[in-house]
Formats: C-alpha cells, structure tokens, sequence
C-alpha cells in the first residue's frame, strides 16, 4: 500500500451529515488489507462557497460570438455553484445593460470594449469577478441602413436627400439647391408633422439621419426650433451625412431655449430656423489652412471641413459654437492614403490659430476613418506631424511623450529636447490640460489675482477655469508658477474625466478601498481624496511603485505627458 493516494471529494463530504463520517478501504495487492479513515465533515462556508462559485463561474455567448466578438445578447448567469446568487454590472451600460443585453456601437464610435463585473454572494461572503468583452460596431452602412453612422462612400442614385429615423426611411424632408459665394448648397428641411409623428412611434434616443448624396459644397439640415424642443425632450440625435463627411449632434446640445432668449422669448418656437451644416472652406479660408499647415510644418492629409450651427429669426441670427459635451464629426480617409501617416485632427480658426482636438483613426470594413471629437464648431483638418525628442529615446514614457508632442499637446524645451523628469508648473499643466483636451482658449479678464492678462498662460488658465477644471486658491491666486504636486494633478484630472464621461463609466467603489494598496494613501489631502481614487480607479495616474502614491510629489513633464494620453485613450477620444 506503500506510495497509494486516497482523494475524497469535497462535494461528497458536503452530502454528509456534520461530525464525522467512517471510510472503509480495502486494497488488494497479494494480500488484502483494509483501512478504516474518519473524516471530521463540517458544513462548507459561505466563503468556500462563493469561491467555488467564482472559480467556476463564465459568461454564455451566443452561436458565433467569443470573448473578442460579441454581436449577441449575453447570458449572465443570476445564481451559482454551491446555492450563490450573482449580480452583475457593466462599465458601459449604453453597450452591455447589466442584464446582458448588448447594443452594438454604431460605426461612428467603432468596437467597444467593455468591463462586467460579477458580483457573487451568500449569506454574509462576497466576491467579484471581472470579464472583459469586445462588442463589434455595426457593419458598414449603405443608404437606408444604420443611422449616425459614418458616411457610406458615393452613391450614384439620384436621390437629393434620405431621412432615417432609427436607421428606417421616412417621407419627411424636402431638398432644395441654390448658391452662396459661388458655392453650391443643398438644404434638405424636415417637416415637423411627419418627424413629430415618427418620433412617438420611437420613443427616446432616436436618431434622425439626414443623408445627402447630392455633390454639394455645402450641405444643410433645417429643422425647426420646435421640432429641435421636441427631440430635446426625446434625448434623440440629429446626424447629417454627405459622401465622406458626417457630423452627429445631440439635440440638447443646440440649447433650444438659450436660442430662444436670444431671439426673443415672444417668438414661438416653430418660427426659428436651426440650420446644422457641413461645407467645403471657402477659397479664402482654405488658403488660411493652407498657410497654417505650411508654417506648422505638418501635412494635410485630407481637405478641411467647416462645421456649423446656426439660428434664424429675421434679421437675428445666434451661431451655436460651444457645447457642453464632445461632438463627433467623422471624415473618410482618401483612397491612396497611408493610415499610419494620420497623426491627430486640428481646428483652424480664421485668424489661423490652431488646436489639437482629440481624434481617432478607425479601420471599419477595409474603410478608414477619422473620428473627431470636439466640443466647438470650426473648420477642421486631419495632419501627418510626426514628432521624436531625443532625450526620451530610452525614457519609460517615450511613446506618450512622442504621442503627444506629434498632437501638438506638448511641447519640448529647445534643441529637440523634452526635458521629461523636470517638475512641471501649475500654468504649464493647466496649458497642456487644456490642449490634449482641445479646448479652444478663452480670452477675457483674469480670475485670479496674481495672473495677469499679458502672461503667456492667462488664455489658458481662464479656460481650465471656464470649464470648471481648476478653481486656485482661497486666497484668489492660482500660483501658477509653483510646481503641482501630484494630488493636486490628480484632483484636476478627474474633473477632465466629468467633462470627457469617463467619470460616468466608473463602478461605485470607495476610495478606501481604491487606494487601499498605497501604503501613503493617508498623506493624500481629504480635499483631493476622491479625485485622487478617481483617477486611479480610471488607470490614469498609477503610483510612483506599487505601493506607493506619492501624493504630495511633483509632477514631472514625462508623467504628465502620460496622464493625459491615458485620459484621452480611456475616454475614447483617441
């Protein structure tokens, strides 16, 4: 019997009653022998329980779909092994409800990875358990098919213009062509009636699409201030999509009634004209981004494209050039173009002031894309900047660094050098903040007392502060010239996740919990604490080594350069 092995499993003790329950063995092997075995049996525990129920709980995809291609709903399983219950929660409820059910991304936004948490119980133990899913963004559309999708290439029928609603064609516009400064313009205006009358049929979030296939210059949705009020009210989408341009704007963002107040309370609402509109620059200000590219020393990779959104009454006119979340506006890449010769999108103003605003490259069907996502209205341009700094070569953050040096996000300190572990200021933050985030600069009297209208940074530093981003001192200064501590970084981005949604997609955790591996976590000021789990929870900003957070550090240029590249990329935005 010498070297035998006697396994008992588990889940036969668990049949028997508690106390102790005899085994009888008998091996033969020449001569028989027996063996008597008393095994003390207890009850299994909650937490034996439930992690049983963790090692073997897994998510049921439908016939097709895998772990890294989910166009199904999911099966998520509500009880476990061993008499658990489960409950479950998603990073992105838009994409995967918490009951599984999956809504594919449009082709606009491209695969969505998603994060579900399982949370496993019984009686008083609890475990999670994280699965990580890729759902695949619709197909390609052709006319007729998904709405607020990128544009589908030309067609060569001779339609003017489609209307979709939730993808489904409607009679509920009317084309019209005309001229402006030697431009071409197709306007297609939808009738309120009609729409109104689809609109109840789809409940909320519906998504009007207004597809023009007419080779225009400019290129007009016209709606109605009633029929903006009444898809306000709805939560629903207004997209407007030529041969290779698509611009999709949520009603709320219009703002209906700032119009209204501007136009004139007593004007009812059916009487304003809102005209969302797409066009080719004009030959002035094309020559503009022309000038502008050639003095940046980037390449235009595509032509430029100007957005607009206007409101009419009379001779009153209100333009609509800020919003209060991202706007997408999606441009197809030119046959013959290399994709890997795309760096970033710009805005260009019309006295040739240009900003990065946060772009992504999507390959979708063999098709790419450029995915610009910007919280103003301007003239827009996707640019080859290819940008190294030799002193980060062998750096732990060379490729963020690079990254965003070519995004013209940051720049370096001279003689191609970036300088990466020098402390960075709290106007020099503020300023680069402002730029990865594509904010176009405010101007106006200062906020704070010890900056001054005539310092470099006060354009900055009064949109950070416009946007609710940083807020100084309680004595009035913003001290912009002292080094940010690591906290104080920390606190401000997560007031960027708020603006960018990012903030939304985090599961409820306490910070406790969040900074619990830090063995400093108690240096962190009470007034940056939250913030500071935030953005750690996020993968923003991680510690200076695994234990530690080093709260009241300065920040240095390279890990900067890495924060915000990982606020952008968690977001979406690149």
């Amino acid at each position: 019997m010498s070297g035998s092995t006697v396994t008992i499993k588990k889940e036969y003790l668990a049949e028997q009653p508690t106390g102790t329950t005899s085994l009888t063995f008998t091996f033969s092997a020449g001569n028989t022998q027996t063996l008597t075995i008393t095994v003390n049996n207890t009850t299994q525990t909650d937490a034996e329980a439930v992690a049983e129920a963790k090692s073997a709980l897994a998510i049921d995809f439908k016939s097709g779909d895998s772990v890294t291609s989910v166009t199904s709903d999911l099966i998520l399983p509500v009880t476990g092994a061993s008499g658990t219950t489960i409950s479950w929660s998603s990073s992105d409820q838009v994409v995967i409800a918490n009951d599984g059910k999956v809504t594919r991304p449009s082709y606009t936004a491209g695969d969505k990875t998603v994060t579900l948490t399982a949370t496993i119980t019984k009686g008083g133990a609890t475990v999670t358990k994280t699965f990580t899913v890729t759902v695949k963004a619709k197909s390609a559309p052709s006319k007729g098919d998904d709405a607020g999708s990128p544009p589908a290439p030309d067609s060569s029928s001779d339609d003017t213009g489609i209307i979709l609603v939730n993808g489904k064609q409607e009679n509920a516009g009317t084309a019209s062509t005309g001229k402006r400064n030697n431009q071409t313009v197709t306007t297609i205006a939808i009738d309120q009636k009609k729409l109104d009358a689809k609109l109840a049929l789809e409940g909320k979030g519906a998504i009007l699409t207004i597809l023009v296939s007419a080779k225009s210059d400019i290129v007009i949705g016209e709606l109605n201030g009633q029929i903006v009020k009444n898809m306000e009210n709805k939560h629903a989408v207004v997209t407007i999509q030529t041969g290779n341009v698509a611009y999709t704007l949520p009603a709320q963002q219009i703002n209906i009634d700032a119009i209204s107040d501007k136009v004139g309370k007593s004007v009812a609402l059916q009487d304003i004209k809102v005209q969302i509109e797409i066009a080719a620059p004009t030959a002035e200000a094309a020559k503009v981004v022309e000038n502008v590219a050639a003095k940046g020393e980037f390449t235009l990779v595509v032509p430029s494209v100007h957005f607009t959104v206007k409101a009419t009454y009379g001779d009153t006119t209100v333009e609509v050039s800020k919003f209060t979340a991202y706007v997408a506006r999606t441009i197809a890449i030119p046959e013959g173009v290399d994709p890997n010769k795309i760096t970033t999108g710009v805005a260009v103003e019309a006295d040739g002031t240009v900003r990065h605003v946060p772009t992504q490259v999507k390959l979708v069907d063999g098709k790419y894309y450029a995915i610009i996502n910007s919280m103003t209205n301007s003239t827009y341009s996707v640019v080859w900047n290819p940008l190294t700094f030799s002193d980060v070569a062998n750096h732990w953050a060379k490729d963020a660094v690079n990254d965003m040096g070519s995004r013209m996000v940051i720049e370096g300190t001279g003689d191609g050098q970036f300088n990466p572990d020098r402390d960075i200021t709290r106007a020099e933050f503020a300023t680069i903040l402002v730029r990865g985030l594509g904010l176009k600069l405010e101007n106006g009297s200062t906020s704070f007392s010890d900056v001054n209208t005539t310092d470099w940074y006060n354009s900055a530093i009064q949109t950070a502060h416009a946007y609710g981003l940083i807020d100084g001192y309680n004595d009035g200064t913003f001290r912009p010239n002292d080094r940010i501590t690591r906290e104080q970084a920390m606190a401000i981005i997560a007031k960027s996740m708020k603006l960018t949604g990012l903030w939304d997609k985090l599961n409820a955790q306490s910070a406790e919990e969040t900074l619990r591996p830090f063995v400093d976590a108690a240096a962190v000021g009470s007034w940056a604490k939250n913030g500071v789990a935030e953005v750690v929870q996020a993968g923003i900003v991680s510690g200076r080594s695994a234990t530690t957070l080093a709260p009241k550090g300065y920040m240095t240029r390279a890990e900067v350069a890495a924060a915000i590249q990982q606020l952008l990329e968690q977001s979406g935005l690149i």
